[in-house]
């Protein structure tokens, strides 16, 4: 059984809006096909957000025993402790 090698190699490129132009020539030959993973430095990062922050945004109710008890309210088929 035999097996494919892979050059791997990173470059630099542009997207025009309908193809990616490479800022160098790259060392192959026309119409060879490649696989692209595309990382964007552009990619604005999301802070990350507490869940508590969202659930006291979301105003969630419930007991007061909830910290508790979280795995009987949330399975109660399994021998339900609540009193």
């Amino acid at each position: 059984m035999g097996y494919t090698k892979y050059m791997s190699q990173t470059i630099q490129a542009t997207f025009d809006g309908k193809v990616l132009r490479p800022e160098k020539p790259l060392a192959m030959r026309p119409n060879t096909r490649v696989r692209i993973v595309v990382l964007s430095p552009e990619a604005p990062l999301r802070k990350a957000v507490s869940f508590l922050k969202i659930a006291e945004k979301i105003q969630l109710e419930g007991p007061s025993d909830w910290s508790l008890h979280l795995d009987d309210y949330l399975y109660p088929s399994f021998g339900n402790k609540i009193s």
